[in-house]
């Protein structure tokens, strides 16, 4: 369709005495101005022309033609705008004679007007750039030098101005309509029209994310799931000729579903300890706040205070201020006063929830301090004479607290906080109970105890011991989120990463020789999670029989561990008691030495039904639930793989809309 660009309008006359220009500073309206034309400058102040035009008493420089032409004006080699370049050429007509009037043209000949030896011709040219619904303009000045002008000529009137229309192609109307739970996009053009069509996630911040392209031809009627429907999601369409224009809307900023899916959409992410981010298709506006979560299906308790809520950006890295992780620590994500997301960041790769008391420390003036114990009726002060858990085992709590038993998870100028074990405690309190029921136990058989805790031990689940190498932190959060998924099931698993306090305490030789003497008394299974870095260390024990202590960290059980596995390997012990597994596209099983093959080696997760069937009590039947829980183990690992193979800033894959979606987009420049 035509698009006016230039209205190019003169002001005639060597003085501005003969037709005047009407120039409001500031951010004045434009019916401050006389009749006539008025525009709007780039410089926002607004320039008014008269409606009449006089004569001039002398030559004037008179328009003769405009041209327009389309041009690329490029500040980088990349960053280009479509301009358009406008010619104006412009002709001396008349000569110099003295005006007839001095009052008609303000009084100002006798001082205005030069000797035409000396005088210069001047005009004022007002490019216009109109468009809906705002007009902007430029002022030129122009000046011709006496010697150019010829005498002799006669002096015309002009009063029109040029007028110069730019055609550019573009498309007819674009509808977009609901049918139930899809959305259509109808096209209405005709079966010859070919041109473009682009989907894409318009950014506040950074530009926008291509997510599906496709070159169409003729009328056609495109079908969005109201699942891929997000409020930043924007349309483009053009025809594919030269210069074409490109129409742009985003009808889906104020559609509900698209709010509720983009907060279905979003992610919480750890990047570090302290670290963390929010993934999200489109910017919103949130806030977030550490809460405490224990375990009992209680609802997480927010840290504020003492912490506070902080407004959180899309794709940008936040910072926790924390000592220490804990798997109980979560994270929520509010929005206008609504709570849309809650994760617990730590539990991948620091283990289940734990049934520890968070302790709240508050600092006064002159070293004054106070505790309190956080629980779901509120924070009871300690020591106190409630009756609630914490006030009974106050004074063990201030115990442990002052021994350097808790720990410290937050410190400040302010306050503290402290994460205090449980489990000890309920150990003991439940002890005369279970003497009591020993006592009376003693009166029956053996036969019977023997079968009671042959009971009570299938109920537990068999023990399994995972070993790995610490290749890095993202493996570890690999392993943290396998380990957590096989809590699920009826496996009691030890790993390292879920006892640094008695790593530390024992050293990793000793740690691993205790677990692994425990798992195997007790029909356990021994799990080797093959890595390239494990792959290296089997390599390099088996030719040398020895390593460095210094080459890994001091929590490398795994590296500790090989003293005593190689033997188990070696004199043929290893079979039923030991499984090997690796990570689908991180090792291929192969690349395992020959020596751990002699024990079945799985890949991960295409053979989670075998792995989980080799991790079941030897003489158990096999469950016609494994298919069921091999799927229950996928599904819990597969954010952690997506997260190692796809780190945060990559697109993940399949998640196009549109047919043929994919991750490519057309150029829509």
């Amino acid at each position: 369709m035509p698009v006016p660009w230039f209205l190019l309008s003169l002001a005639l006359g060597r003085s501005p005495v003969v037709l005047s220009l009407e120039r409001l500073v500031g951010p004045q309206d434009a019916t401050h101005c006389s009749p006539g034309l008025s525009c709007r400058l780039w410089d926002s102040d607004i320039l008014c022309l008269p409606g009449d035009i006089v004569p001039a008493p002398g030559p004037v420089l008179a328009p003769t033609h405009l041209q327009t032409e389309l041009v690329l004006r490029c500040q980088k080699e990349t960053d280009c705008d479509l301009c358009l370049r406008v010619a104006v050429h412009l002709a001396v007509h008349g000569h110099w004679e003295e005006p007839e009037d001095e009052e008609k043209f303000g009084g100002a000949a006798d001082s205005g007007v030069e000797e035409p030896r000396n005088a210069s011709l001047q005009a004022q040219v007002v490019l216009s750039f109109q468009a809906y619904p705002t007009a902007r303009c430029v002022l030129l000045e122009v000046q011709v030098p006496a010697a150019l002008v010829q005498f002799g000529q006669s002096v015309p009137r002009y009063e029109k101005e040029l007028n110069h229309t730019q055609q550019l192609p573009a498309l007819p109307w674009l509808n977009v309509s609901a049918d139930g739970d899809n959305v259509h996009l109808v096209l209405n053009v005709s079966e010859e029209q070919h041109f473009g069509l682009s989907l894409y996630w318009n950014q506040v911040q950074g530009p926008p994310k291509p997510r599906w392209h496709k070159n169409l031809t003729g009328p056609q009627i495109i079908t969005l799931n109201h699942t891929d429907l997000v409020p930043c999601l924007c349309i483009q369409v053009w025809p594919l000729e030269p210069d074409s224009v490109r129409t742009n809307i985003c009808p889906f900023r104020e559609d509900p579903r698209a709010h509720q899916n983009l907060w279905q959409a979003a992610r919480l992410q750890l990047l570090t300890l302290q670290s963390w981010l929010l993934d999200a298709p489109c910017s919103l506006p949130a806030e977030a706040a550490l809460c405490w979560r224990a375990p009992g299906g209680d609802p997480c308790q927010p840290l504020v205070p003492p912490l506070s809520w902080e407004n959180v950006t899309v794709d940008k890295v936040l910072e926790f201020p924390l000592l220490k992780g804990h798997p109980n620590l979560c994270v929520q994500v509010n929005s206008s006063e609504k709570l849309q997301l809650q994760e617990c960041l730590w539990a991948d790769s620091l283990g289940p929830l734990k049934d520890d008391v968070l302790l709240l420390e508050t600092r006064g003036p002159q070293d004054n301090r106070s505790l309190c114990a956080l629980e779901p009726s509120g924070c009871t002060s300690l020591p106190s004479k409630a009756s609630t858990r914490a006030a009974r085992l106050g004074e063990y709590l201030l115990q442990d607290l002052q021994s350097g038993q808790c720990l410290q998870l937050w410190d400040d100028d302010l306050g503290a906080l402290w994460a205090c074990p449980m489990d000890k405690y309920i150990h003991k309190r439940w002890a005369l109970v279970w003497l009591a029921c020993l006592l009376f136990a003693a009166a029956l058989s053996l036969i019977l105890l023997l079968k009671k805790d042959h009971a009570k031990a299938a109920a537990r689940g068999r023990a399994a011991l995972l070993l790995y190498s610490a290749d890095d932190s993202g493996f570890e959060r690999l392993v943290g989120a396998l380990a957590s998924a096989l809590c699920q099931l009826p496996l009691r698993v030890a790993v390292d990463l879920w006892s640094r306090r008695e790593l530390s305490a024992q050293g990793p030789v000793a740690w691993f020789h205790a677990q692994r003497r425990q798992t195997l008394q007790e029909g356990g299974v021994v799990v080797l999670l093959f890595s390239p870095g494990a792959v290296a260390l089997c390599s390099e024990w088996l030719q040398d029989g020895v390593s460095g202590p210094g080459a890994h960290g001091p929590h490398d059980a795994f590296r500790a561990s090989l003293s005593c596995v190689l033997p188990d390997f070696l004199q043929g012990r290893a079979p039923g008691s030991y499984v090997g597994a690796c990570f689908d596209r991180l090792l291929h099983p192969d690349a395992v030495p020959a020596l751990f093959r002699t024990v079945p080696v799985f890949t991960l997760p295409s053979q989670l039904p075998d792995f989980l069937g080799a991790l079941q009590q030897p003489r158990a039947p096999r469950s016609g639930r494994l298919q069921e829980r091999a799927e229950q183990v996928s599904r819990a690992l597969q954010p952690a793989l997506d997260s190692y193979f796809h780190p945060p800033g990559t697109p993940a894959p399949g998640r196009g809309v549109g047919p043929g979606a994919g991750p490519g987009a057309g150029d829509g420049t």
